[in-house]
């Protein structure tokens, strides 16, 4: 590390969950690299983590409103005096090295102009069955060091100041897509890496019920607000494996016409679903076990599913009011 270390702006939107802010920050004390300062977005909450965050030395703001992450992350950039910003959800806890790894990478790397981070396959807090397959899934699916990826994820993203001041902030009006959005306009001028460097461990949900809920509005959400270049699912295996489950539900009804051939088409559609993403099963039972690995499976299987029925609501929902935008399309052309 040179001798005249960047100062590092760590920002942490926050919406109440002061327990798990509490070992954001205590992670965040423990880092490696000394030259770091602290923002704890707090966007309206009604706990008490604005308290925990000033007591355990955050400078703390305010948002004006309840608006989400991403004006959070917008405003706590507006408040930070560092060279490089760390933008940090507060149910993650990085390991030790994390921020010095990132700026070591940055330094030895000038070109790149975002740097995204991973999460360790375990929950930070929860320990439940849900939490544990959510660890490995993201892990493997969404945050993954194991394969070329452009996609990037807000929730433990590194960006130089000067990069972000020449991209601008993160798109306020979009929803489940704004990392997608803000790694393509970074491409445009700058490299865009994944390091495995940079890793932390998520407090993951507690049970699948709030899983599958989240999945079905983001895919939903997704679907709607995608924009060319953006990959479909972060995945196109993924997305193909999400159609080939919905096919398989009303395949169940084939015996009925076409007997035990018919019978066979259902089965097959969700082994194929499997193949396509064969690695992370895999993983899941190399890792855990074969009871593990069997839990697993039927909670991947029903995640994707329900992705791949959230993201077609969204595309029907996206259709539909684009074909009522252009009748008003057509008015405002005629006056």
């Amino acid at each position: 590390m040179s001798r005249e270390q960047p100062l590092v702006s760590i920002i942490i939107p926050s919406y109440n969950r002061s327990d798990v802010l509490r070992l954001c920050l205590a992670a965040v004390q423990k880092q490696t690299y000394p030259n770091i300062e602290v923002i704890v977005v707090d966007d309206c909450g009604t706990e008490d983590a604005a308290q925990v965050a000033a007591s355990m030395g955050a400078k703390v703001v305010r948002t004006e409103v309840n608006g989400g992450p991403t004006p959070a992350r917008n405003l706590g950039a507006e408040y930070a005096g560092g060279d490089i910003l760390f933008f940090l959800d507060a149910d993650i806890a990085l390991d030790p090295d994390a921020v010095e790894n990132a700026v070591r990478t940055l330094e030895a790397r000038p070109e790149i102009g975002a740097l995204g981070g991973i999460l360790r396959p375990e929950s930070l807090l929860s320990q439940s069955l849900a939490s544990q397959y959510r660890a490995l899934q993201m892990y493997r699916w969404w945050m993954p060091a194991h394969r070329p990826t452009l996609e990037l994820h807000a929730a433990v993203l590194v960006v130089p100041a000067k990069v972000f001041a020449e991209v601008g902030p993160f798109d306020p009006d979009l929803r489940e897509t704004v990392s997608s959005d803000y790694r393509v306009r970074v491409n445009r001028s700058h490299e865009v890496k994944l390091s495995d460097a940079v890793r932390g461990r998520k407090d993951h949900d507690p049970t699948m019920r709030i899983i599958l809920r989240k999945v079905f509005r983001r895919a939903r959400i997704s679907a709607m607000d995608w924009r060319k270049g953006e990959t479909p699912g972060d995945s196109v295996p993924r997305a193909i494996g999400g159609v080939l489950l919905l096919a398989a539900v009303p395949a169940l009804a084939l015996p009925a016409v076409a007997g035990r051939l018919g019978a066979a088409v259902s089965p097959a559609l969700v082994a194929a679903a499997i193949a396509l993403d064969g690695e992370t099963y895999r993983f899941a039972f190399a890792r855990r076990g074969v009871p593990f690995g069997l839990y697993f499976t039927g909670a991947h299987l029903a995640v994707t599913f329900t992705g791949a029925l959230g993201g077609a609501i969204g595309v029907l929902q996206r259709a539909a009011l684009s074909r009522l935008a252009k009748p008003a399309e057509l008015l405002a052309a005629q006056d």
